[in-house]
């Protein structure tokens, strides 16, 4: 992230005004998310509202990955789409929401699936990654390869009334990673879908709207708190509640101890 300098624009400045006043973003908080480059992967129930608010917040560069199309399910919980969108690239639909939002937000867009072969290039440049693809193989890929690019990683999820968000910083010496949480025994194809499980729309809102939250905290801090790596924030929709987790590095972690071929 490019901390020199970098004068809000009057028009930007309006567009801004109810973070500037607040003393824990600030303008200069307020330029820090103009410069912050972030990637999201996974443009679904999660990835929707991350993006919405982002691109809100005035975060002036996204990568966005996604290699599904728009269906007419998705539509109970992911805001971003409508029903022209069906058919349609998540990728290439997301960038055309972000275009009609804000003409000055700088998008590039992959319509491939996040793998251990190029994940580590998906999210080249980025200041944070926000992770809310739907298995294990996946998520572990883009883990492995934030530690691996030194890119802290914001990892969402959600099944039925439950959901979970994680900040993971593996990069640093003391910190776990993703996959310090889950284990190894995840590497493959095997998570269950909101399409067998179901999943309330409302619920993947909050856990989107929480992981942009974290994400504005992560790119600003130390102004709102500190980021609070290695902890899981778990949110249950039918009590409702929340309640926190910490999770231990692993030292014998294959990503973040030093193991990764």
């Amino acid at each position: 992230m490019d901390d020199a300098p970098h004068p809000l624009s009057e028009d930007r400045l309006d567009r801004f005004a109810r973070h500037i006043v607040l003393p824990e973003i600030g303008g200069a908080g307020q330029v820090r998310l103009a410069r912050s480059h972030v990637a999201v992967i996974g443009l679904g129930g999660i990835g929707s509202p991350v993006l919405q608010y982002l691109a809100g917040a005035g975060i002036g560069r996204f990568t966005l990955v996604d290699d599904g199309d728009v269906e007419a399910s998705n539509l109970q919980r992911q805001t971003l789409y409508a029903m022209r969108d069906i058919g349609h690239g998540k990728a290439v639909s997301a960038r055309r929401w972000l275009a009609n939002f804000d003409r000055q937000i700088e998008v590039s867009i992959s319509d491939t699936r996040a793998t251990t072969d190029n994940a580590r290039a998906m999210i080249d440049g980025a200041d944070l990654v926000i992770d809310g693809t739907d298995n294990f193989a996946t998520r572990l890929a883009v883990s492995d390869a934030c530690v691996a690019a030194h890119v802290p990683l914001l990892s969402a999820a959600i099944g039925r009334f439950q959901g979970q968000v994680g900040a993971f910083a593996g990069h640093l010496p003391a910190e776990a990673c993703y996959r310090c949480f889950v284990g190894d025994a995840f590497d493959s194809e095997d998570c269950d879908t909101c399409a067998e499980d179901g999943v309330l729309g409302a619920m993947v809102g909050w856990v989107g709207t929480l992981s942009a939250m974290q994400a504005i905290r992560i790119l600003v801090a130390p102004q709102m708190g500190e980021p609070g790596w290695g902890q899981l924030q778990l949110m249950d929709g039918l009590k409702p509640g929340m309640r926190t987790l910490t999770i231990a590095k692993d030292p014998d972690c294959k990503a973040c101890s030093g193991h990764l071929d």
